[in-house]
């Protein structure tokens, strides 16, 4: 989720702290720690929900707040917030005696604010708000925090392979492949089928880390981890290294040498895809490239990028719903957070409206059969995510750049893996402790 990568980058350092933000009133009579409003308790009442621009839709935001006044009785007011200066002002509203009820917040942002006290503790509802279900760790993870549940999910997004078939099938490819074996198979044909100096079996530019971490993840590596209440880097232990070796092989095998200190959007892969200077990219959706060439429409084609064992364990931007610590109706907006996870609403209206993902692996295998082929296949790479690391230092990560950096340096060979590991292993142990 770039946009909100961006956000990170102008303002990392306006978190609010824990004195400013403080905790929060009550309603209903309701104590922080009591229950989730219920029927008729919010009659004659209105929360205010703020929601990013371009998300979801009107007809999706409707459809959660019908089902909220269905079970409070209360209204909602909703604010659509602009991307632009969005963390200064929820850090603003965070402070004040009269914040909004619910807020959207990108899921990797959660940390940001929970850790300097603006959002309200919820774990004592996790149970309630997930009704049995299994939340996607990409979503439900940045939101827990030292064992406590600051948000509840909202979307997901994710990305998934997507490819020309009219180049694979030239190939003698007819089908996508199962395995890694496979895939890598695959390319090897294509590459012998497709010539030209600046074709790409597969562009995968060395600075794009959202491909990268998938290796170190399907190896059994990890970004970093935390014991004993510390961060610390983990990109050195051997399962990471590996990861990274893998990725290396990988990109300097079926990407151009031109791409290995690229990121993805400079110059755009997209368009690299639409103009046929590659056969296959990891992107979010095929949207970006049939806006460039519509008449691409039936011959794109969609899988989840294999792995070592069942497909490889992706990085999922979407959102969660956090309630503000000083929030005046905090049992209301417990309620509306449980009609935006109530299953009947995600499958209504977050995926059959708005074609996103939803929040569950049950869910997602519940609308398997109501999604396109071409959307089948990132919602079940969605199925198998790993959390970013639940720190509000994780926003410098996402927004210095190191991990782009770090990335290209191993892609294009100026840095060994295992020094460029070690070198920014310290990085993230450092960021990572960062106090907010």
């Amino acid at each position: 989720m770039h946009r909100r990568m961006a956000v990170l980058a102008a303002s990392v350092a306006l978190a609010c702290t824990a004195t400013a933000c403080g905790s929060g009133g009550d309603d209903d009579g309701k104590a922080a720690a009591g229950g989730i409003a219920g029927p008729g308790s919010g009659t004659g009442k209105t929360i205010t929900v703020w929601y990013m621009d371009g998300d979801l839709s009107d007809a999706a935001v409707k459809a959660i707040g019908d089902r909220f006044t269905k079970d409070t009785g209360a209204q909602v007011k909703v604010q659509i917030q602009e991307w632009d200066g969005i963390n200064t002002k929820i850090t603003t509203a965070l402070a004040q005696h009269d914040p909004p009820d619910v807020i959207e917040l990108g899921n990797t942002a959660v940390p940001l604010f929970a850790a300097a006290g603006g959002l309200a503790d919820i774990t004592a509802h996790g149970k309630e708000l997930s009704r049995g279900q299994t939340w996607l760790p990409g979503l439900a993870g940045p939101a827990t925090i030292d064992g406590k549940l600051y948000g509840a999910p909202l979307f997901a997004g994710e990305r998934a392979v997507v490819y020309n078939k009219k180049i694979w099938a030239k190939a003698g490819i007819t089908a996508p492949p199962a395995t890694l074996a496979e895939f890598t198979a695959d390319l090897d044909k294509i590459g012998k089928s497709e010539k030209g100096a600046d074709f790409s079996p597969f562009y995968m530019p060395g600075q794009y880390w959202f491909g990268g971490v998938q290796f170190v993840w399907d190896a059994g590596g990890q970004i970093a981890e935390k014991k004993d209440g510390k961060w610390a880097g983990a990109l050195s232990s051997p399962q990471a290294q590996k990861g990274l070796a893998d990725w290396k092989r990988f990109q300097n095998t079926y990407s151009t040498p031109a791409s290995r200190n690229l990121f993805n959007l400079a110059p755009d892969y997209n368009a690299i895809l639409a103009q046929g200077k590659t056969s296959a990219i990891l992107n979010t959706s095929v949207n970006a490239v049939l806006k460039i060439d519509p008449k691409l429409k039936d011959d794109l084609g969609t899988f989840p990028f294999p792995g070592a064992s069942g497909n490889q364990p992706v990085f999922l931007g979407g959102s969660d719903l956090a309630v503000p610590a000083k929030s005046a109706n905090r049992a209301l907006a417990l309620a509306y957070l449980k009609a935006a996870t109530d299953p009947q609403v995600q499958t209504s209206a977050i995926v059959g409206l708005d074609g996103w993902t939803p929040i569950s692996t049950e869910l997602i295998d519940r609308t398997a059969a109501t999604r396109t082929p071409l959307l089948k296949a990132f919602s079940d790479a969605a199925k198998r995510s790993v959390a970013t690391p639940a720190s509000p230092g994780w926003a410098t990560i996402e927004s210095d750049k190191s991990l782009q950096s770090f990335f290209g340096d191993i892609s294009t060979g100026k840095t060994p893996i295992d020094a460029a590991a070690k070198a920014f292993d310290a990085h993230l142990t450092q960021a990572l402790n960062a106090a907010p």
